[in-house]
């Protein structure tokens, strides 16, 4: 009878670990729908980088303010290690976004926006360096394979440009403080659900944001509504869909997994981009857009076939 009870009770785990992963994938795609379509209300809203990063966050922030109060309360405060974490994922998301606005203002959107998508390659350096994960060839295989479509998806014409200046080099440090905000979040979700750090961390990222935009004089007021239907949706879809299923993913499968699967955002913008801004792909770049599914596949499969 002992023995009966300790299997049913394991296959009741096992079940509920499947449906945990299950939940863990789907949050997943629904990040990367939310994060591709982000590219769509950007150039909608046509206002100046730090602002339209400042207003995703402060409505994100806004508009989860009494959910978050409400579990805190529920819980009774928040453990001051997972705090800790997610202040500091948001001063790492806050800085991606500075740095790729500001690298774009400099030198253009094309080269900082490939070398922003750079954050898997941090990710999984990261992992291995500082958490000790073991990551084998597919592994590594899989994630240059998805980065060099990305690349192509994103405009490989950019890769001709003879000279990489300022700009080029911030978008280099936005992929790297990316790839440290998925490395940061992977262990504040060992310490607060999805909700409990996106918070926090979505503050921190809020304030930051707005300190820059003061700093650069650029203006929070004075744009036509449809800025602010844009930016309105950007926050909503964008930053509280979007960003809230990626935490929760976090909390559930390796920051090595779930950065690389992000990869699709820019095939999602791309597929697109075609229907509401008029900008098609061509027969290369949809093949190059196929390779990223592929890294992502192979990403998988290896993080699958890897012990422990």
């Amino acid at each position: 009878m002992t023995a009966s009870v300790a299997e049913s009770e394991a296959w009741q785990r096992a079940q509920i670990r499947r449906r945990a992963f299950a939940l863990s994938y789907l949050a997943l795609g629904v990040g990367a729908l939310g994060l591709g379509v982000s590219a769509i209300f950007v150039r909608w809203a046509n206002a100046p980088g730090a602002v339209t990063s400042f207003y995703r966050m402060a409505i994100a922030t806004a508009l989860l303010a009494w959910p978050f109060y409400r579990r805190v309360k529920a819980r009774g405060g928040l453990p001051r290690r997972g705090l800790w974490f997610a202040l500091l994922g948001g001063l790492f998301s806050a800085a991606a976004l500075a740095f790729w606005a500001t690298g774009v203002m400099l030198s253009g959107a094309t080269n900082p926006t490939l070398l922003a998508n750079t954050a898997p390659l941090w990710v999984g350096l990261g992992a291995l360096l500082i958490f000790c994960e073991k990551l084998n060839a597919t592994f590594w295989m899989g994630l240059l394979l998805a980065l060099a479509g990305a690349l192509v998806v994103l405009g490989l014409d950019a890769l001709k440009a003879t000279s990489l200046g300022l700009g080029t080099l911030l978008g280099l440090l936005a992929g790297a403080f990316y790839g440290g905000y998925f490395l940061i979040t992977q262990r504040g979700r060992e310490h607060l659900d999805a909700l409990a750090y996106f918070w926090p961390a979505a503050l921190s990222s809020t304030l930051s944001l707005l300190a820059l935009s003061l700093v650069l004089g650029q203006p929070l007021t004075g744009y036509p509504p449809s800025t602010y239907a844009s930016l309105l949706a950007l926050g909503l879809v964008t930053q509280v869909l979007g960003y809230l299923a990626i935490n929760y993913a976090l909390g559930v499968l390796p920051a090595s997994i779930v950065s690389p699967t992000l990869l699709a955002q820019p095939v999602v913008t791309a597929l697109l981009a075609g229907p509401l801004l008029g900008e098609w792909l061509n027969v290369w770049q949809v093949a190059c857009g196929l390779a990223v599914l592929s890294g992502i596949y192979l990403v998988h499969r290896s993080r699958q076939a890897t012990p422990g």
